[in-house]
């Protein structure tokens, strides 16, 4: 029989502490939502299957996964075991391993998770935990090991005794099962005294079974951290960007200040970029090597940059190609657009790409100089080598070594404001 590996999200709990409209499972970080994330981190571990156990505002989660995973409701939020027994008629026929993540636990690896199947399986565990080690527990519950390393079960704080709150590994609630273990083993779990059924409880019931239970300690606790309310959304923000401009710097790229640049994911940067304070880069972007960006630069999506190009202070770029060694130096926008090699681009400059139904395009020739405070009313072409007076308004394609002037003639009548 062919064996499975079956990614479980469990996205059905309710959170009040975000105090919005909106599930927080749908919640965005870095411009992607909480439980997209942990979806996306499902298929990169390469599962034959993924499965959402969805709950209250189940449509919500939906809209953002469409079919990119199966889905499971559980009527009822009776706890976590509860959520995983909505499942098990999925996986009753079924042999090889399930990986259960939390659809609020968005930034944890890829890289952790396959090591935790790896570990489930080159160990031949039924039961394999990610845990952590905290210097401050306190709310999490506690991993019980016997004398040579065994884990025997976990235990939740409020049941902890004093010796058991000194223990500093925590259950992260992340896990990966036998899926043969975990359907002959959930069905042992009993609900506590207000109705909710733990998925905690099935490691001191598979420990009763024989069955062995190891576990995989993490090497960054912030990879399990959840988000509960807005507050702790916003940390993980700075996590996940503190991860990302690490990534880069550590590949040659100079960051000024980690603090106020934001670079999503998806983006590649050359060797020796610099980047200066508050500029923000959009995923999906290509930047070469050699080019200075910002400070309050702003790169939206599908730019590509090639080496040497300067972004300066307050420019906004969007789906546009700038070649070699061109400069838009400040206070631009240029949006739906083809730079060449060699241009200049004056401050104030703007490409006027949307006619309020479509967007269009802008193609600028090699070495051309775009003069201040121009616009390039798109659909439109320049040649190679034009130069366009500052304060143009460029609406008709320009031939190559051409000088373009399209403003009003100056007018002076003199005396006119004293006679007011």
């Amino acid at each position: 029989m062919k064996k499975d590996k079956i990614a479980i999200v469990m996205a059905a709990g309710e959170s009040e502490a975000m105090n919005s409209k909106k599930s927080k499972l749908v919640h965005k970080l870095y411009g992607k939502e909480l439980v997209l994330r942990v979806v996306e981190t499902a298929e990169k571990i390469d599962c034959d299957e993924i499965i959402t156990v969805v709950g209250n505002q189940k449509e919500q989660i939906m809209e953002v996964l469409k079919d990119k995973t199966k889905y499971v409701v559980q009527e009822k939020a009776l706890g976590t075991g509860h959520a995983l027994m909505q499942v098990i008629p999925s996986l009753e026929s079924k042999k090889g391993q399930v990986v259960v993540l939390y659809g609020d636990v968005p930034i944890i690896r890829k890289e952790t998770v396959e090591r935790l199947v790896d570990r489930n399986r080159n160990e031949r565990e039924a039961m394999t935990l990610l845990t952590a080690i905290s210097d401050n527990p306190s709310g999490y519950g506690r991993v019980i090991r016997n004398d040579v390393g065994e884990v025997l079960e976990i235990v939740e704080e409020k049941q902890a005794s004093n010796e058991m709150k000194a223990i500093k590994e925590i259950n992260s609630g992340i896990y990966c099962f036998d899926i043969e273990a975990l359907v002959s083993s959930i069905k042992e779990l009993k609900p506590q005294e207000n109705g909710d059924i733990l998925l905690t409880d099935i490691v001191k019931i598979m420990n009763d079974k024989k069955l062995k239970v190891g576990a995989l300690i993490v090497e960054d606790n912030t990879e399990i951290l959840g988000v509960n309310d807005r507050v702790q959304l916003e940390l993980l923000s700075r996590v996940l960007k503190m991860r990302i401009n690490t990534y880069h710097m550590l590949n040659g790229v100079t960051i000024e200040d980690s603090d106020t640049t934001y670079i999503y994911e998806g983006v590649k940067i050359g060797r020796d970029t610099v980047i200066h304070p508050n500029t923000t880069i959009k995923s999906d972007c290509v930047i070469g090597e050699d080019c200075e960006l910002g400070p309050n630069a702003y790169i939206r999506e599908k730019c590509v940059l090639a080496d040497k190009v300067k972004i300066g202070n307050c420019v906004e770029i969007k789906k546009t190609t700038v070649a070699y060694g061109s400069k838009v130096p400040h206070l631009s926008y240029m949006g739906d657009c083809e730079i060449g090699t060699g241009v200049n681009i004056g401050c104030g400059s703007i490409t006027c790409n949307y006619d309020g139904v479509n967007k269009h395009k802008t193609i600028i020739g090699d070495d051309c100089f775009i003069g201040s405070n121009t616009n390039l009313v798109a659909p439109v072409k320049l040649g190679n080598n034009v130069l366009v007076a500052a304060g143009s308004t460029i609406t008709e394609d320009v031939p190559e070594d051409s000088l373009a002037i399209a403003r009003q003639r100056q007018t002076v009548k003199e005396g006119w404001n004293s006679k007011k």
